[in-house]
């Protein structure tokens, strides 16, 4: 397979590791960890996986005195060691010269065998399906087949769309991920509780429907959201509000983490007209939490359905908004008037795919900046 190099994510790592010990690498399986790992100069690999490697961890101070006081070590899969904090905690504590990037497909709280969270040892980085203004280094200039394709790099640098790819993606997630870190026995329920997720992706949350649905109990849906937001596969975005009367206070929007895999699980071999405004909000969540790692990332929604993309809490300095339009000719100011006569603070966005150089537009009493990705506010 061609390696694309991603300069965006080598950099962060090394960022993160001129700041800190340990690097938590974390991303859905597939995503493109391992091959990214292997970009990072003078570093050694090792697959934790691996009987071999296990064997040579059993005694951690042994084998990172080994490595040199100023190595850079690559831990992929490291939740399978038997005491994976043990390992990192002597690494940073005994060895602060040394640098480690472990790997895991979830959060380090995934596993309960990590007995200490390593605080003030770490920095996270979450990798994310291919960027839209990473999708040029993969040989991807069209919308629709980014969205299509989704965000896994060798179904970007295949020549089709390969269903089977997601059906057995879907069987590791569950078996690799789910199964063997959460304990979850239930197949088809917690399969089940997935794919409505992606099929009503970027709408409301209803877990009561949910429950119906799938034909298990609400506390077992919330189980298994929880589980799947941990392992990456879905995020809850919760409404933004400042305690205004008509506004949605705790509805949180529910988005699948890849479009493509959206689109296998809708059934969608093209993607229309109607669907690609909805999927292309998909990406700018993912260029905005790259942006915003820390999770400031909002929506708002009021009582008469009136409704912003993102909002963006900046504080003292206001709440920007950010609405996703394929087409910025279509954008329409009225859910934005509504919006800003009760937080009249802050900047308007209109974020659109093909937009190369920002320009402004006048609306009402806003000047409204529609920009491309790459234009997004990162502050």
């Amino acid at each position: 397979m061609i390696m694309v190099q991603r300069e965006r994510w080598v950099s962060r790592i090394e960022t993160c590791w001129r700041q800190r010990t340990i690097v938590w690498l974390s991303g859905v399986r597939r995503i493109g960890k391992s091959v990214l790992c292997r970009q990072l100069e003078r570093v050694e690999y090792f697959n934790c996986d691996l009987p071999s490697v296990q064997r040579q961890l059993t005694d951690p101070e042994v084998f990172l005195r080994r490595m040199g006081s100023a190595a850079r070590i690559v831990l992929d899969e490291v939740h399978r060691l038997p005491d994976p904090s043990m390992v990192l905690k002597i690494a940073a504590d005994a060895f602060p010269r040394l640098r480690i990037l472990a790997i895991g497909s979830s959060t380090l709280a995934a596993t309960r065998k990590f007995r200490d969270s390593l605080s003030g040892r770490k920095r996270m980085v979450h990798l994310l399906p291919a960027l839209w203004r990473e999708a040029s280094a993969f040989g991807i200039a069209d919308l629709d087949l980014r969205l299509l394709r989704g965000g896994f790099p060798e179904v970007l640098l295949g020549t089709t769309t390969d269903p089977a790819f997601f059906e057995e993606w879907l069987d590791s997630f569950y078996a690799r991920d789910i199964q063997e870190l959460f304990g979850v026995r239930n197949r088809s329920a917690f399969l089940g509780v997935l794919k409505l997720a992606l099929l009503r992706s970027s709408g409301q949350l209803d877990i009561s429907d949910l429950a119906k649905e799938v034909g298990i109990s609400r506390p077992t849906v919330m189980s298994h959201l929880d589980s799947l937001e941990i392992a990456h596969a879905i995020l809850r975005v919760s409404p933004f509000h400042r305690g205004g009367q008509r506004e949605i206070l705790n509805r949180p929007k529910l988005f699948g983490f890849d479009t493509g895999l959206i689109a296998h699980v809708r059934g969608w071999t093209q993607i229309r007209d109607t669907d690609r405004g909805h999927l292309w909000e998909h990406l700018v969540l993912d260029e905005l939490r790259d942006l915003h790692p820390e999770g400031r990332i909002r929506y708002w929604r009021d009582k008469s359905g009136r409704e912003i993309d993102f909002v963006i809490d900046r504080g003292s300095r206001g709440v920007d908004t950010l609405e996703a339009k394929v087409d910025p000719g279509r954008f329409d100011a009225a859910n934005l008037e509504a919006f800003r006569s009760h937080h009249p603070i802050g900047r308007d966005f209109v974020v659109c795919p093909y937009v190369e150089a920002s320009y402004v537009i006048r609306r009402g009493s806003r000047n409204i900046t529609v920009c491309g990705v790459k234009d997004l506010p990162t502050g």
